[in-house]
């Protein structure tokens, strides 16, 4: 198709790449013509409340949209950049209309290959733009970093109840001297990413003293036996 004569033109975005704890999250959006929210921009200058009420305009006034998540077990095993490229395939994949045109914030693109006929089935159906700090200047884009922030902090804030000892409802698990302390204190849990040096350290030194406290109890135990 002839550049720019394209009718469905997908903004994706992400959010969660650089946080030691929980999924890394993709947002795809296709607006129609004249539907674009006004105030969109990128989802990390706006306040959570500006987040929160533009996120709501979008899944309004969107034609489509669709979320994709990355587990930290997958992110573990692929390395967070393949992470990132699989929440945004399925995140396409989410969206019932398949766009004929891609726009990603960044420097990378994912492999858009076999995501379904008539939009992105092949190379030669579905054509990708990599901008480097896109979701600023293309508020498409900035709406698809819009709902993925939303979307991780919303699930970060629910993670908090099942696991109160790390405050993720406080820093939605970025590497804050407060999550720091907490992780230090109770070692990592299913959240974690063991793959960030943070997490490996201190699932280290959790297995360090577990050990070293078992030692103790076994020596203890012979001793009372020998007495």
């Amino acid at each position: 198709m002839r550049a720019g004569a394209w009718r469905y033109i997908a903004g994706i975005d992400e959010a969660g790449r650089g946080p030691l704890a929980g999924p890394v999250v993709a947002a795809a959006v296709i607006f129609g013509p004249g539907r674009i929210p006004a105030g969109i921009t990128d989802s990390k200058l706006l306040d959570a409340d500006t987040r929160t009420r533009l996120a709501a305009a979008i899944r309004g006034r969107a034609l489509c949209y669709g979320v994709g998540w990355a587990d930290p077990a997958e992110i573990d095993a692929l390395n967070i950049l393949e992470a990132t490229f699989l929440a945004m395939r399925r995140a396409l994949l989410a969206m019932p209309f398949h766009p004929e045109h891609l726009l990603i914030d960044g420097n990378r693109l994912p492999r858009i290959g076999g995501l379904g006929p008539g939009g992105c089935g092949s190379p030669a159906q579905c054509s990708a733009e990599a901008i480097i700090g896109g979701d600023a200047i293309r508020p498409v884009i900035g709406a698809a970093s819009i709902l993925a922030k939303t979307a991780r902090d919303a699930y970060m804030t629910r993670m908090d109840a099942l696991y109160p000892h790390y405050a993720f409802a406080s820093h939605k698990g970025y590497g804050t001297p407060l999550h720091r302390r907490r992780l230090d204190e109770h070692g990592p849990c299913p959240l974690h990413r063991r793959s960030f040096a943070p997490v490996f350290a201190s699932a280290a030194a959790s297995a360090a003293a577990e050990v070293a406290e078992a030692t103790a109890l076994a020596a203890a135990a012979m001793a009372g036996d020998d007495g």
